[in-house]
């Protein structure tokens, strides 16, 4: 195997600090420079750029990220058994890598870094869509990230990219499609990861647009998204029922037949509802 750098292989890094891939914290690990070396391409141009990265473990991505010309990485790292490997590739990088030792539920990164930020990670199983809802739902659009280049089980990705129709579409596809580009740019089998997990993963690129593709309050999209696919299985006058008194009438002022299921609603039927309930 090549090296991206002058560092020890991540097998003889993870050796030398005991680092155990922990189930509790959703760590598996990617040992393989040359992938990780892609999946930070996956990215774009990281030059002129600050990244943040959540759980980096040992710093596979993390020194493809380097290598691939970031101007400066954020790492935020739950698992205090892996700040000494990240310590040693700050090291090789002087002035570009701060990793934090914490929750990335907690830590606001504009306080660390300068626009334009791009965000990569191998999210952590346990928190990856926690994170993503948070990242699509801020208080004001543009956010402060420009990209988002993000490894889930294949199984959310393919949620985040869905499309009406389909078992996979849902709030995540409505979310995430609503003001970004999305789509899966890397696929990788358990193989790929020590430990192996039970499912395929795969990367999911999503960019920030300047404005939604669709006029819509936040908040009343998300509170009629979250109703119609919290009871998918129900038509929409009976799970939207809760969102306004008279939900029918506005559904048919958007377009919306009130026999229609969440999942048959396209993104602008959607955000089309949101403007009717607003606009009662």
């Amino acid at each position: 195997m090549s090296q991206i750098d002058t560092l020890p292989p991540l097998r003889d890094v993870i050796a030398t600090h005991e680092l155990s891939a922990r189930k509790s914290l959703g760590q598996n690990f990617l040992l393989d420079l040359n992938l990780t070396a892609k999946i930070a391409r996956q990215a774009g141009d990281l030059t002129g750029c600050d990244v943040l990265e959540i759980g980096p473990g040992p710093g596979g991505l993390t020194r493809g990220l380097l290598s691939e010309g970031a101007r400066r990485v954020l790492a935020i790292e739950k698992d205090p058994r892996c700040l000494p490997a990240l310590n040693e590739i700050a090291q090789a990088y002087p002035d570009r890598l701060q990793v934090i030792e914490g929750d990335a539920l907690d830590i606001d990164p504009l306080v660390h870094l300068s626009p334009p930020i791009r965000v990569a990670a191998n999210l952590p199983y346990n928190v990856g869509t926690e994170l993503l809802v948070r990242w699509l739902t801020p208080k004001d659009w543009p956010p402060f990230w420009d990209s988002l280049t993000l490894m889930f089980q294949r199984e959310v990705a393919q949620r985040i990219v869905a499309q009406p129709g389909s078992k996979a579409y849902g709030r995540l596809a409505i979310l995430a499609q609503w003001r970004a580009e999305a789509e899966i740019v890397l696929s990788l089998p358990p193989g790929a990861f020590t430990p192996p997990p039970k499912v395929s993963s795969a990367v999911v690129h999503l960019k920030a647009l300047a404005e939604p593709r669709f006029p819509a309050k936040a908040a009343t999209l998300s509170r009629i998204v979250a109703a119609g696919f919290g009871q998918r299985r129900k038509m929409l006058r009976a799970s939207l029922k809760s969102v306004a008194p008279d939900i029918e009438d506005r559904m048919r002022e958007a377009g919306i037949k009130p026999t229609d299921r969440a999942e048959q609603i396209p993104l602008e039927g959607f955000c089309a509802l949101a403007r009717a309930v607003d606009a009662a």
